[in-house]
C-alpha cells in the first residue's frame, strides 16, 4: 500500500480507501461488512469513509458495530463523517440539515455516538451553503477540533471560490482552515480536480478523498449490456445514478476502455481506479465493494499504475475526448 500526506497537513492516508455510500445497510449486511473492511484493513487501508446521510445514519452505525468488534488500535486507522443532509429524511425539521453552529455540532456528536469512537479523524461539510455565513461555519468547526472532537475538517462537493473564501476567513481570524475536500473524479468527471481547484492546489494545498472512481461502477463494464440485478443502479431511490451514466456515447466509451483494459491484460476497474490515483492531486480514492472479490479486483489498481505509460495515458484521452482546457492566463 502508498500513504500519501493529506494536502499540506501531517495525516498520512492509504491511496486507497474504503467507504459505505450505498452499500452499507442497501445492500450489505454486518457479517459483509466485517469482511470487507477487514481485507481491506488487512491489505493496509486506513481510511473509512462515511456520513450522516448515508442509509439515514444506519450506515454510520454498521461500521460502528464492526469497528467495535473489530477492536483495532484506534491509532492505525482513520475515520470520517459528513454533515449538511441530516438522517431524518422527509422528517428532516429546520436546524436538523445545513451547516449552522446548531447542526453541525449536533452532527458531529451524533456520528460519534453511531460510530462508537471518541472522535472523528476527518469530518466534512458535505455541501457548501449559502444560507449560513462562512465565518460561522469556520468557527463551528474550528471549536470542534479545540474540544476534541474532530482532528481535520475539510468540504465536499465545495468550489474553488468557496473553499478559498474558508481560508480567508480562517486567515482573517487565525482559525483553522479546511484541508481536505472530497470532489467525484473519475475518467467522466474531472473539471473539478483537473482544472477547477488547480489554484487551491498551489495557493494553500488540499487533500483529496475521491468518490465514484469507478463512477458507480460504471468504469467496471458490468453495465455494458444490461443493469444487473444486484447493481446499484437498480436499487430503489437510485434512479439518479442510472439517469447519469446510462447514456449511449458514455457506454461506447466504456466498451473501448473494455478492449484497452484486456489488452493490457488488466480489469478496467483496476485500470479506472489507477488512471484516478496517478494524479498527484488524489490523496485517497474511496473504494466502495459489495463483494470480497469485487474488493481484491479494485486494490489490483495499485499494481496497474506502473502501466500507465504516456502512450496508454495518450489512448485513454484518444477514447475520452473529455480533458477539461486549462486557462494559462
Amino acid at each position: 500500500m502508498e500513504y500519501r500526506k493529506m494536502g499540506n497537513s501531517g495525516l498520512q492516508l492509504s491511496v486507497l480507501s474504503f467507504g459505505s455510500w450505498v452499500t452499507f445497510h442497501k445492500q450489505i449486511n454486518d457479517g459483509i461488512a466485517d469482511e470487507l473492511m477487514g481485507i481491506a484493513y488487512d491489505n493496509g487501508i486506513n481510511f473509512f469513509d462515511n456520513a450522516e446521510v448515508y442509509a439515514l445514519g444506519e450506515s454510520e452505525k454498521m461500521m460502528g458495530r464492526v469497528l467495535k468488534k473489530k477492536n483495532w488500535d484506534r491509532t492505525s486507522y482513520v475515520v470520517s463523517s459528513k454533515a449538511f443532509f441530516g438522517w431524518r429524511g422527509n422528517n428532516n425539521k429546520p436546524n436538523q440539515t445545513g451547516l449552522s453552529r446548531k447542526h453541525l455540532t449536533e452532527a458531529c456528536n451524533e456520528a460519534l455516538q453511531r460510530l462508537q469512537v471518541d472522535y472523528l479523524d476527518l469530518f466534512f461539510c458535505h455541501r457548501p451553503d449559502t444560507s449560513v455565513p462562512i465565518e460561522e461555519v469556520v468557527w463551528t468547526m474550528n471549536t470542534l477540533i479545540q474540544q476534541g472532537k474532530i482532528l481535520y475538517w475539510g468540504t465536499s462537493m465545495w468550489s474553488a471560490a468557496e473553499i478559498m473564501e474558508a481560508h480567508r476567513v480562517a486567515h482573517e481570524y487565525k482559525l483553522i482552515a479546511p484541508v481536505m475536500e472530497q470532489p467525484q473524479y473519475n475518467m467522466f468527471e474531472r473539471f473539478k480536480m483537473e482544472q477547477d481547484y488547480l489554484p487551491v492546489f498551489k495557493n494553500v494545498g488540499l487533500g483529496t478523498t475521491i468518490w465514484s472512481p469507478l463512477a458507480a461502477g460504471f468504469l467496471t463494464g458490468k453495465y455494458n449490456n444490461e443493469i444487473p440485478a444486484d447493481s446499484r443502479l437498480s436499487i430503489k431511490g437510485f434512479d439518479w445514478l442510472k439517469d447519469r451514466w446510462m447514456q449511449e456515447d458514455k457506454l461506447e466509451k466504456v466498451k473501448k476502455l473494455s478492449a484497452l483494459s484486456n489488452k493490457l491484460n488488466v480489469k478496467l476497474s483496476a485500470l479506472s481506479i489507477a488512471w484516478c490515483i496517478q494524479n498527484p492531486n488524489v490523496t485517497t480514492a474511496i473504494l466502495g465493494a459489495t463483494k470480497k472479490e469485487q474488493l481484491i479486483e479494485n486494490l489490483e489498481a495499485l499494481d496497474v499504475v506502473k502501466l500507465l505509460t504516456p502512450e496508454v495515458n495518450e489512448q485513454i484521452e484518444i477514447i475520452l475526448q473529455n480533458k477539461p482546457k486549462i486557462d494559462l492566463m
